[in-house]
């Protein structure tokens, strides 16, 4: 797994949203946006996640910050969870990996004695360039914000 690291380049990534409207990474020169990887819809801890970003949206945009989430979940999976949650950012159907791959967030995984393939909770934020300023291996789901925030010096 070639994992994308702070200082990098993010890979250039063109997926489509829960819409099917294409999304790339062109879409955010010269904002600040948080691409946050989890490994599936409407599962406890992606939904803690997904939620506790949705309830500081506000506070992210009014930052500077815009937000977009990437599973491997179809793009009806998507519109199912956006709904249900009222989530008001994107999220990408990455149902081929290709950017889940880019950025090195899939690979061995353990859970419950069992080893598989998965994709690791990850958060990338990139600057206005597309550059790396944080990564987030250890995602707190129900706090998620703030340490976005914190990362940023902006809590």
């Amino acid at each position: 797994m070639n994992k994308i690291e702070e200082g990098q380049a993010a890979p250039n990534f063109t997926g489509k949203d829960q819409n099917g409207s294409a999304i790339s990474l062109q879409d955010f020169k010269g904002d600040n946006v948080v691409i946050y990887f989890y490994p599936k819809d409407d599962t406890p801890g992606c939904t803690a996640q997904a939620c506790n970003l949705r309830d500081n949206h506000s506070e992210l945009l009014n930052k500077g910050i815009k937000v977009v989430g990437v599973s491997a979940d179809s793009e009806e999976k998507h519109q199912k969870f956006i709904k249900k949650y009222d989530l008001p950012f994107p999220l990408i159907a990455d149902t081929d990996k290709s950017i889940i791959q880019s950025f090195g967030v899939w690979g061995e995984k353990k859970f419950m004695g069992k080893v598989y393939d998965g994709i690791h909770r990850t958060t990338f934020i990139l600057d206005k360039d597309g550059t790396v300023m944080k990564r987030i291996d250890k995602v707190k789901t129900k706090d998620h914000t703030n340490q976005i925030l914190e990362a940023l010096n902006l809590n």
